[in-house]
């Protein structure tokens, strides 16, 4: 195993809100970082020392980001698996590698290989046709979601249908959007709608002696298919978290993943099933840059790079709020006001335009309890406005 040490580079696919924390992180533990994306000034990029503005499939530009840097990653898992691949076949290091991008980023070899680990996930069905939709809906059942097997996120790229002229309706759509867009295999799955009581996520760090740590289990909640609210610890039974630890373990034993993960998962009475596998930091883990000794952030710094990597210590209870641009102004009000409270951090990602739905920042609220925390972030929320 290669040390990469403080002041050689990271190289970083893709310049979004994930990949300027995991910079300032880097930063501060005293590495470069150089990031590709193709938008100029980045969330990333403006904090980063250089960005190659282009394309994530653009060979030429991957191989030059590939020769600036002693370690790659990515911050999302919609990067080119190609562009991936060619970093390994020229000898780069890459964490984590192409084999477990190949399978989180497409949803139907995503559920295959967690079942294939006997844990539990929604009912699915491969669907190519109308003829395997109307088959699917006979087997499985309504209410059900047709996704793309790959490209989307935050709840693109998936319709809720209820009768079979919906579903019929909806891989029309999605076949339509997916057209120019060649996909191996299947283009669609159908799943089973669950019925839940509770979302939860927990992320994992492994490192490349196969050393692995778990944090805390979150328990979500989403608004219009995006994350709004992250609780922790989670507000469940000590056997639903142990039961999400072994989970989350196996999966990232069987990938051999080096960095961090996050397993999302569904709770219902009786067991827990997973919904999806992101290979990087998390949306529901950005408290841990306020209420853990060590944050996911640094944790994957730590393993990419050959450090060790450390079991989080939770220091107080925590509540994270998306904040999202509603259309009507790009300068966020009100910030003075709830910074006043000690217990409110606020984190902006630097993105010019608080479009409909985009995620421009978050808060982290630190209190006594999750209650407490909850009640606060809502009300310091409540108080910002776009303008």
């Amino acid at each position: 195993m290669t040390l990469i040490g403080p002041g050689q580079t990271i190289g970083i696919l893709g310049g979004g809100q994930l990949g300027r924390m995991l910079a300032l992180e880097a930063k501060r533990m005293g590495y470069r970082v150089i990031t590709l994306d193709p938008e100029p000034e980045s969330p990333c990029g403006q904090v980063a020392d250089a960005q190659i503005v282009a394309p994530y499939d653009d060979l030429e530009a991957v191989r030059q980001l590939g020769r600036a840097a002693d370690v790659l990653t990515y911050e999302f898992e919609n990067v080119s698996a190609t562009s991936v691949r060619a970093l390994e076949a020229e000898g780069r290091r890459v964490h984590p590698s192409s084999a477990v991008l190949a399978i989180t980023q497409h949803r139907l070899r995503e559920k295959t290989f967690v079942a294939s680990l006997g844990i539990g996930v929604p009912a699915f069905r491969a669907v190519a046709s109308v003829e395997d939709v109307e088959r699917a809906a006979r087997e499985i059942g309504f209410p059900a979601v047709l996704k793309a097997v790959s490209g989307g996120y935050d709840g693109k790229g998936q319709i809720v249908v209820r009768t079979l002229e919906e579903a019929r309706e909806a891989f029309g759509r999605l076949t339509a959007h997916a057209r120019g867009s060649p996909t191996e295999g299947p283009p669609m799955i159908w799943e089973q709608w669950v019925s839940f009581a509770k979302e939860v996520s927990m992320i994992g760090v492994r490192d490349e002696r196969g050393t692995l740590v778990t944090y805390p289990l979150v328990e979500n909640t989403h608004v219009n298919n995006i994350l709004d609210t992250s609780l922790v610890p989670a507000r469940v039974s000590p056997r639903v978290e142990e039961e999400a630890r072994q989970i989350v373990r196996a999966i990232g034993e069987h990938l051999r993943i080096v960095g961090v993960y996050c397993v999302e998962m569904f709770l219902r009475e009786d067991r827990l099933l997973v919904n999806e596998i992101a290979p990087r930091p998390h949306n529901s883990g950005h408290y841990t840059l306020d209420a853990c000794m060590v944050s996911q952030f640094e944790n994957h710094v730590r393993a990419i790079c050959g450090l060790p990597i450390v079991a989080p210590l939770l220091r107080s209870p925590a509540v994270m709020v998306n904040l999202l641009g509603d259309g009507r102004g790009h300068r966020l009000m009100g910030v003075e006001r709830i910074l006043e409270d000690p217990r409110v951090r606020v984190h902006l990602y630097g993105k010019k335009e608080a479009r409909p739905g985009r995620k421009m920042g978050h808060l982290t609220v630190l209190a006594e309890n999750v209650d407490e925390a909850l009640d606060l972030a809502r009300r310091a929320r409540g108080q910002l406005q776009w303008g």
